[in-house]
């Protein structure tokens, strides 16, 4: 279907451009296959500058695989934080504990092996078998589509599994013998550098002599993708509860349930608003807040004062965020002692908030509130 000699020239052109212009970054210092797990983990939905500081505290906190199947889970949730997509975290904590249980701590080198393993999907798998171990294994991942549909010139939804099927047989047969570690990582480097999304720079792109799309003006058109569905908006109210008396000084945070969405996270009190708009009257929503946190919290709190807007965005979801700060009722004290279904609730004061792991817009409400408070 496509010409030896473009395939060839792709290959070559490419793997003589990225060893002149290959990023120095830190996973790439190391064959450890480990080390290489964490990073493509972490680069997955995150920017790698992003990732580059995680990636450093978290090799030195957790730098063997026996180090972090041992570890509990509020300590890597907590390395984790402000990194996002946290079933990230957990799932490579399952299968890492995996591979120190069943295969001595090694990263298996086998396909069937190593994609047994939670969260390894076939892109994690190709990156890790090709880059630590140069397995011919193809590693298609966004960046790669990009490149892939305008120099070959693929008009189909890249969001469809047969086209992603199509791309892996066609990045495999891209990879020239004994390449296979540098030609995956050239390939996502050529798509994150210089085949962008926007305004490609074709004219620094080493393959652009036979790249199809430029021939056909339809680089900035490429790749194919049909748009995903919206995330759906909801109306958060979140109480920012301050202590009194013993607790003066204090938050209260509770930790999420078990399972689902930020599971065992910690976090302020909030409840789901009961329609699609905020009242008009800040009083009448404050009321209602000291309403819905009573009947779902099982608490009482003071009349609430209205402190922030903020949002918080997952792939499904947008939290649509009205902050009110407010203090406990019944003298300060939680009625039951701090523990009931589904949430476990705790006194924190700042000096302490490190040791527990906030989705970021919690942590952004938190530092608004000490930043008020000392300013």
């Amino acid at each position: 279907m496509y010409s030896e000699e473009q395939m060839s020239y792709f290959s070559s052109n490419l793997l003589d451009w990225y060893r002149t212009h290959k990023r120095d970054l830190p996973w790439r210092r190391s064959k450890n296959p480990y080390y290489i797990w964490i990073s493509e983990v972490m680069l997955q939905q995150t920017r790698v500058d992003t990732v580059i500081p995680y990636f450093h505290r978290f090799v030195e906190q957790f730098p063997t695989v026996e180090a972090l199947a041992l570890a509990p889970e509020e300590d890597v949730l907590k390395a984790w934080e402000g990194l996002g997509y946290y079933s990230r975290a957990r799932n490579l904590q399952s299968a890492v504990r995996e591979v120190h249980e069943r295969y001595g701590g090694v990263v298996p080198q086998e396909k069937a092996e190593i994609s047994s393993l939670k969260g390894v999907g076939p892109y994690t798998s190709g990156a890790i078998l090709s880059i630590a171990y140069n397995k011919p294994e193809p590693a298609v991942d966004g960046n790669v589509m990009r490149v892939l549909s305008r120099y070959f010139l693929i008009e189909e939804d890249i969001m469809k599994p047969a086209t992603r099927v199509r791309m892996e047989k066609l990045a495999k047969q891209l990879i020239m013998e004994g390449t296979a570690s540098e030609f995956n990582q050239a390939l996502m480097e050529l798509g994150a550098m210089v085949c962008t999304p926007r305004s490609p720079h074709c004219l620094t792109c080493p393959v652009m002599a036979h790249c199809s799309a430029r021939e056909a003006g339809m680089e900035e058109s490429l790749p194919i993708k049909k748009k995903a569905k919206p995330p759906r908006p909801e109306l958060r109210a979140v109480a920012l509860i301050e202590g009194t008396g013993e607790h003066e000084g204090k938050w209260l945070i509770r930790q999420r349930p078990q399972e689902g969405l930020l599971a065992k996270m910690w976090e302020l009190p909030h409840v789901e608003w009961p329609s699609s708009e905020w009242p008009e009257d800040p009083v009448e929503t404050m009321n209602s807040l000291r309403g819905l946190i009573a009947e779902q919290e099982q608490m009482t709190i003071s009349p609430a004062a209205w402190f922030m807007d903020t949002e918080h965005v997952f792939s499904h979801i947008v939290w649509n965020m009205k902050v009110f700060r407010a203090r406990l009722g019944d003298g300060g004290r939680l009625r039951d002692g701090g523990d009931w279904v589904p949430f476990h609730y705790r006194w924190v004061g700042s000096d302490e908030l490190s040791q527990y792991a906030f989705p970021n817009v919690f942590i952004r409400i938190m530092k608004a509130w000490q930043e008020r408070s000392h300013g």
